[in-house]
This record gives C-alpha cells, sequence and structure tokens, in this order.
C-alpha cells in the first residue's frame, strides 16, 4: 500500500466534526438523538446577503478573482475593522480565505517549521494544535481551568514563552469555553509580549459579536496598538452573519505576512469562491441590527443552559461571556459507576453514555485539552436544549 506522508500522520481528524457525522447517522436510523456538538449557528444566512449573491451570478461574478480576495471586499474589511475596532489596514495588510481555519492554517504553515513553538492556550479550538503539528512546529499547550474562568495569566504566558516560539494563539471569546478577555487582561498579556520581541499574536475574534460579558469587545491590536505589527487579526462571516456555508474568513496583518499566506493560498486553493465574497461585502457593509437580535436570543439560551446545567449533580458549569458555548466541568461525575455498571473514568466515557443512555451528543473535553468536562453547544432551539439539559440532569442522577 503507497504510504502517506509524515505531515498527515501528525495530524488527527476533528472530534466535533466525527459527533456531528454520528449524530447525523443516528437519525438517519430514526434515533431520537439532541445534537449538541456542532459549531453552527442555527439562524439562516440574512436575507439581504442571500439577494447579494443571486445578483453577483446573475451579474456574472463568477469567475476567478485576484487569490487573497475582491477590492470590493477587501474594502470592506477595511470599513469594518475601522468602524468595529480602530484599526487601520491598508489593502495590501488584508487577505480573505476559504473560512477562518484556511485564514488560520495559512498563517501557521506560512511561518512554521520544524523545531518552532506555538503557545495555544486550552481549552483550545480543535484545530490548533494539528494546524501546528502539520507545519512541523511543536503545539505548547497552556491549560487554564474552570477555577481560573478558562483563561490564561500573564505569568503563564511568559513562562510557556522560548526563544523557538512564533507565536501565541489567543481565542476571544473562546470555543470551547465562551471566556473572553477584557481589554485590561489583554493589556497585560500584551505586556509580556513586549518583551520577547520575536514571538507574533494570532487573535482569533470570529465570535466577536456574540458577546454578553459586562465590559465591551477588544481585541488585542486595539488595545496594544504598539504590537500591531506583531499581529494577525483573523475573523470571518460564519458565525456572527450564520454563513459557516459560504467559506468566507478574512484577517489584517503586516503586509508581509498577508504577502506570504498570499503566496501559499496561490498554490492552493486559490481565491475564495466569488459569489460567496459578494454576499460577504453585503454581510459587512449591510444593516447589523440583526446581530443584536441574535445575540439576545443566544445570551437567553445560555442562561437556561447554564442554569440547567449546574442543577445537574457532578457539574459545574461557569458562565461564558460570549460565543455559543457551555464547558462544564464534569470533575463530580468521574469515578461513578452507570446503571448498566460501566465505570465513568474519563469525560470521554460520560459523553459516551449521554449519547447511548439520555441520547444527547455533546463533544468531550479531551479534544479541547481540558479534562474532564465536555462542550454543549447552544445553537438551537430553546424547546431542544431544556429537553437536552433535562436528559442530561437525569443522567448525571443516576450515576452512583
Amino acid at each position: 500500500m503507497p504510504r502517506l506522508s509524515a505531515a498527515l500522520d501528525r495530524i488527527h481528524p476533528s472530534q466535533t466534526l466525527a459527533m456531528t457525522a454520528r449524530v447525523a447517522e443516528l437519525k438517519r436510523q430514526g434515533v431520537d438523538v439532541i445534537g449538541l456538538s456542532a459549531g453552527e449557528p442555527d439562524f439562516d444566512t440574512p436575507d439581504f446577503v442571500k439577494e447579494a449573491a443571486i445578483a453577483a451570478i446573475r451579474a456574472g461574478k463568477t469567475k476567478y478573482t485576484d487569490v487573497g480576495g475582491t477590492p470590493e471586499l477587501k474594502d470592506a474589511i477595511r470599513a469594518k475593522f475601522a468602524r468595529e475596532n480602530g484599526l487601520d489596514y491598508q489593502t495590501n495588510e488584508i487577505i480573505v480565505g476559504v473560512g477562518g481555519k484556511h485564514v488560520i492554517f495559512n498563517a501557521i504553515v506560512a511561518t512554521c517549521e520544524a523545531g518552532d513553538e506555538v503557545v495555544i492556550p486550552a481549552p483550545y479550538w480543535v484545530s490548533y494544535p494539528d494546524v501546528v503539528a502539520f507545519s512541523g512546529a511543536k503545539p505548547v499547550i497552556v491549560a487554564a481551568g474552570a477555577d481560573q474562568a478558562y483563561k490564561i495569566t500573564p505569568e503563564q504566558l511568559d513562562a510557556a514563552i522560548t526563544p523557538r516560539t512564533r507565536w501565541v494563539i489567543l481565542n476571544s471569546p473562546s470555543n470551547p469555553s465562551g471566556a473572553a478577555y477584557s481589554a485590561a487582561e489583554l493589556k497585560a498579556l500584551g505586556e509580556v509580549l513586549r518583551r520577547h520581541e520575536h514571538v507574533m499574536l494570532l487573535s482569533d475574534d470570529m465570535y466577536e459579536h456574540i458577546f454578553y460579558a459586562d465590559f465591551p469587545f477588544a481585541t488585542m491590536a486595539q488595545v496594544c496598538p504598539d504590537l500591531k505589527d506583531r499581529i494577525l487579526t483573523e475573523n470571518g462571516c460564519s458565525k456572527a452573519y450564520a454563513m459557516t456555508g459560504w467559506r468566507i474568513g478574512y484577517a489584517g496583518g503586516p503586509a508581509w505576512l498577508i504577502k506570504a499566506m498570499a503566496k501559499l493560498q496561490s498554490q492552493s486553493t486559490s481565491n475564495p469562491c466569488s459569489v460567496a465574497q459578494a454576499a460577504a461585502v453585503a454581510a459587512l457593509s449591510g444593516p447589523q441590527a440583526f446581530l443584536a437580535e441574535r445575540q439576545e436570543a443566544f445570551r437567553k439560551r445560555r442562561d437556561l443552559v447554564v442554569g440547567m446545567l449546574n442543577q445537574a449533580q457532578g457539574l459545574v458549569c461557569p458562565t461564558p461571556e460570549g460565543a455559543f458555548y457551555v464547558y462544564p466541568d464534569a470533575s463530580g461525575c468521574i469515578g461513578k459507576t452507570t446503571p448498566d455498571g460501566k465505570r465513568i473514568e474519563t469525560d470521554d466515557d460520560l459523553i459516551n453514555y449521554f449519547l447511548d443512555h439520555a441520547r444527547v451528543a455533546a463533544v468531550a473535553g479531551a479534544a479541547f485539552g481540558v479534562s474532564p468536562a465536555f462542550r454543549v453547544s447552544y445553537a438551537t432551539s430553546d424547546d431542544l436544549l431544556h429537553e437536552a439539559c433535562t436528559r442530561i440532569q437525569q443522567a448525571c442522577a443516576a450515576l452512583r
């Protein structure tokens, strides 16, 4: 059998996508399962965005575009950064990719190789360590549990940085925990970065517009403008505008880095979909009032889920500041026995128990680097969330 590349051997399939596929198969079999594993808004793409895509098709905008995005979309992104984040980028400091994951992949692969290190706070989005490992670099995991609100401290960051560190990846609000860093917390981390001039920061702001904290959203380049030339600020249309399938991510950063990312992109995907880019122009430039309405709907769901999971025996569920996930600490369930005599040793065991006995699908904390815990996505209806949390409560109560 022909061999696969060593780079491919360094990565693993996404556990979130695997659980989503497992739920889909159970539903096809007629099983009454509630899927809370997918990181996807249940709202539809706004109609004005759809109409922009249809108009683009009718206007014949179905050809190749510039590798890193159309001038119109880059202008819309520049305007978004200026309007919402107080960040001034030139056109050659903007790139558009096939989703946020593509942008992150290009940034890491264009700059990292064997011997390099990338600092990743945990719990982390499942793809970060694998993207780093694919590049040949080493993921350096810095864990922050529920006892510190899933946020790393400046002291932890400083201790993790070595002469080999190329990047720090910071995701706020976070997937999977929903934790968000305040401007003051970002400034404290920025002070550490000032002492390590060889280190870049990748600021993953994908959940910027799903935000509930009692402080305003902030991003590192905004609060530490002197570090802007060492920061890649990544965002996208997937979560805020319910455009996951349209695959549009973007970033602003130093021109040398954007040029390198575009070079890599030119030999992989080339340009993102021309029609999706036209839709993204409308999303970023059109009416934004619906964002607050959807954010409020997510806030109510968050409160429902946090309240009910904190009533489940053995679970402690911190209240997230953003995104549409909760990340309950499941320490109180470990070591207990299920009604059919199986011992819960890990959060994987617990998730399988929930799926088999409660017919609720979540994702084990092992996928995100902090255990024992699990991630629940509350991007679904209030009724389904209430039913799912009731089932989890009953499943936890049945443990002995």
